[in-house]
């Protein structure tokens, strides 16, 4: 008898596992219309706060008096430094990467902005994640679940 509540249970914590799954693809690809979810941690390689560009409002900042104009807006804006410009835009590194250990020095602290890296926007944008990045972005559909769904229409 208890085998068969064991076997049952296990069943249910499953079925119950698959069901929370569902309602967080449901929740995150058609309430908040994402297409990725993040997986993975830092690995601590620093590349995510160097050769930063920052996007504002619907374009990336180009112009050195916009970005100091940001600055009085927003305090991570403070935290970063101009080190280079390209056809993009303005190239920016943050002032809290230690170089030699690669660690943040306000770690603890960070702004909100750099505890939800990487977000989707970065793609939306053109970016890509580092070889060296732990976190990967997980399609929240599989491919081949879209290409179904295609076929069948």
């Amino acid at each position: 008898m208890l085998k068969i509540f064991t076997k049952l249970n296990i069943k249910l914590k499953f079925q119950g596992a698959k069901m929370i799954e569902k309602l967080k693809k449901f929740f995150l690809s058609v309430i908040l219309r994402r297409k990725y979810y993040r997986t993975g941690q830092c690995n601590a390689c620093g590349q995510c706060c160097s050769k930063i560009y920052v996007k504002h409002y619907k374009h990336v900042v180009t112009d050195e008096k916009e970005f100091e104009r940001l600055q009085y807006l927003h305090r991570f804006y403070t935290y970063l430094k101009v080190v280079d410009k390209d056809d993009i835009g303005l190239v920016f590194e943050c002032i809290n990467l230690d170089p030699e250990t690669k660690k943040c020095r306000i770690h603890k602290k960070r702004p909100g902005i750099c505890r939800r890296y990487p977000q989707e926007e970065l793609f939306s944008m053109g970016g890509a994640l580092s070889e060296n990045c732990g976190y990967r972005m997980e399609p929240i559909v599989p491919f081949a679940q879209v290409l179904d769904k295609l076929k069948r229409k």
